[in-house]
């Protein structure tokens, strides 16, 4: 699969203080990246849903116990503003999950590049796109949960948010949950259209008193009040 050549030009790596971002990673699981798209590529990518066209598979998510509201999976070729997005952050991301696994002991270090991963995920009949659209409308919501889609899972993922919260809806907050021996929290994460949430997919290191351990992350969408929308999911490990 080849990357696209312009790609970089859709995401500034200066626009972004990565070491903040990965100090909001260790301590929370999650990190902000503001104003990541503008209102008129969020528009256009939401105008994307209506479309039968470009779609791997439609999931309703009631159907299998996963909430309420429905989502698309794109087919490769992706849109052209997402396969950029998605080679350019997984360059940074990267560095921190490998650091991750370094210090869980996990002997899986990534390649610096995403066409590589992907051939990893390929050579392991994990050939299906991940990335995806999500549509709520009114009463809907996401169920918490992890994507795990076969051997190979890269530890970060990212959604972006498409509608404007107060304008286009209410409610349906972003919501993460992090459970260890320690117990239990949970994160409610506020995002504006275009901002950009990277994410703990799975599992991260937190540093206690007795060193490094284990936390187990999901996430999820709180219930649509009034209104619809839509966010795109970028996850960098392919499906089997």
């Amino acid at each position: 699969m080849k990357a696209v050549a312009s790609r970089d030009s859709v995401m500034k790596r200066e626009a972004y203080d990565w070491v903040d971002l990965g100090r909001s990673l260790d301590a929370h699981g999650n990190a902000v990246l503001p104003g990541l798209l503008t209102a008129g590529q969020c528009d256009d990518l939401a105008a994307l849903y209506s479309r039968t066209e470009g779609y791997r598979a439609r999931i309703v998510m009631a159907r299998h116990g996963f909430g309420r509201g429905e989502y698309k999976y794109f087919a490769y070729p992706l849109p052209p503003l997402l396969d950029q997005l998605r080679h350019a952050l997984y360059s940074p991301f990267a560095t921190i999950a490998n650091r991750w696994n370094r210090q869980l002991k996990i002997a899986v270090q990534y390649p610096d590049e995403l066409d590589a991963y992907l051939r990893q995920c390929h050579a392991a009949g994990q050939t299906r796109p991940t990335p995806l659209i999500l549509q709520y409308g009114e009463g809907d919501y996401n169920c918490l949960h992890q994507d795990l889609y076969g051997e190979h899972v890269f530890p970060l993922q990212v959604a972006i948010l498409l509608s404007e919260p107060g304008r286009d809806f209410i409610g349906g907050e972003f919501v993460m949950t992090e459970r260890s021996s320690n117990g239990q929290r949970a994160d409610v994460v506020a995002l504006r259209q275009g901002d950009a949430v990277v994410f703990t997919v799975s599992q991260r290191p937190v540093t206690g008193k007795r060193g490094i351990r284990k936390v187990a992350m999901r996430h999820g969408v709180s219930r649509i009040r009034s209104g619809r929308r839509h966010t795109v999911g970028l996850i960098f490990h392919d499906a089997k």
